[in-house]
C-alpha cells in the first residue's frame, strides 16, 4: 500500500486525511496550523516539517488548499513539493482552483518527471467526514486508475473528466449549479414565508418533485433551524465564483446567473457573513423582504 503525503488539514482536509488512515494508508501530514497536525497525528499519521519534507517521504502527495496562490506556493515554492518529490511521484491536488493554474503546475512538475492530477471535490464538510465526496479528476487515465483506490477512500464517486484542468472545470460547473440552486431556494422560501405559508411545509411539498435536489435537502433544513455554521463558507464560494467568471470570460462564455449570485455573496461578505455557510444566502433575501425563514 502506497505511503501518502497530505498537505492542508482544514475543514475538508482533516476529515479526508483521517479517512485515508481508516483505510489503512500510512500518512505523512503537514499544515501551518499545528493543532490540526497534532489531531491527525493522534489519529495515526506522522508529522512532516514542510511540503518538501512530506514529498521526500512519500510516493503520492495530496494537497487540499484554499486557492490557486496557496497551491502554487506549496507545490512549486521554496521548500515545496517539487523540491522533495521523487521522479515518478504522483501529486494529486484536491483543492478547487483555476484550471489554468492546474495546467501550469502540471507542466512544471512534468519537467521533473513528477505526475499530476487535479481532483477537486464536492459535498462539503459532512461528506468529507463520512467519506462520500464526489471527486472530479483531470489527468491521464493511467494515473487516474492508479489513484482510484486512494480517491475512493475519501469519496463515493470519482470520475475522470479529461486531461489536467478538466477536474477543476467540472468543479466550476458544479459550483455554478450549487450557488444558483441555493439562491433560488432562498428566494422561494422567503416568498413563501412572506406570503404567510409555512416554509417547512413548502419544502416538504416540493422536495419530491422536479424542484427537489441534493442542495434543497442539504440546505433547507439548516436554514429552517437557523444553522449557518460553515460546511462551505461564503468566502470560499466567492473564491470559486471568481474562478468561474475568470474562466468563463477567458473562453468567451457569458455567465449572468453566476455574476448575480456572486454579487449577493459579496453583499453578505460586506455585512460580515463571509465565514458563514453558503446556505446563509437566504440572509440576503431576508434583508430585502424584512422577514425570517424559520420553523413555525
Amino acid at each position: 500500500m502506497k505511503k501518502i503525503g497530505f498537505i492542508g488539514l482544514g475543514i475538508m482536509g482533516k476529515p479526508m486525511s483521517k479517512n485515508l488512515l481508516k483505510a489503512g494508508y500510512e500518512l505523512v501530514v503537514y499544515d501551518i496550523n499545528e493543532a490540526s497536525v497534532k489531531e491527525v497525528v493522534e489519529a495515526g499519521a506522522t508529522a512532516g516539517t514542510s511540503p518538501k519534507d512530506v514529498a521526500s517521504k512519500t510516493e503520492v502527495i495530496i494537497t487540499m488548499l484554499p486557492n490557486s496562490p496557496e497551491v502554487k506556493e506549496v507545490i512549486l515554492g521554496t521548500n515545496g513539493v517539487i523540491e522533495g518529490a521523487k521522479e515518478g511521484a504522483l501529486v494529486i491536488d484536491m483543492s478547487s482552483i483555476a484550471p489554468l493554474v492546474s495546467r501550469e503546475v502540471a507542466e512544471k512538475l512534468a519537467a521533473r518527471k513528477i505526475r499530476f492530477l487535479d481532483a477537486p471535490v464536492s459535498g462539503g464538510q459532512p461528506k468529507a467526514i463520512d467519506g462520500t465526496l464526489s471527486i472530479m479528476v483531470g489527468g491521464s487515465e493511467a494515473d487516474f486508475n492508479e489513484s482510484l483506490p486512494i480517491l475512493k477512500s475519501m469519496g463515493s464517486s470519482a470520475v475522470l473528466c479529461g486531461e489536467v484542468g478538466a477536474g477543476n472545470v467540472t468543479k466550476l460547473a458544479n459550483q455554478i449549479i450549487v450557488a444558483v440552486n441555493i439562491a433560488a431556494m432562498s428566494e422561494a422560501l422567503v416568498l413563501a414565508t412572506k406570503a404567510g405559508v409555512d416554509p417547512e411545509k413548502v419544502y416538504q411539498a416540493i422536495r419530491g418533485g422536479l424542484a427537489g435536489s441534493t442542495v434543497l435537502d442539504a440546505k433547507a433544513p439548516l436554514i429552517l433551524d437557523r444553522k449557518f455554521d460553515p460546511g462551505f463558507r461564503i468566502n470560499l464560494h466567492i473564491k470559486d465564483l471568481n474562478n468561474v467568471l475568470e474562466t468563463g470570460h477567458g473562453v468567451g462564455v457569458p455567465l449572468p446567473l453566476s455574476a448575480a449570485v456572486m454579487e449577493m455573496m459579496q453583499a453578505l461578505k460586506v455585512d460580515g457573513h463571509g465565514d458563514k455557510d453558503h446556505g446563509s444566502l437566504v440572509l440576503f433575501y431576508e434583508k430585502l423582504a424584512n422577514i425570517l425563514v424559520e420553523r413555525q
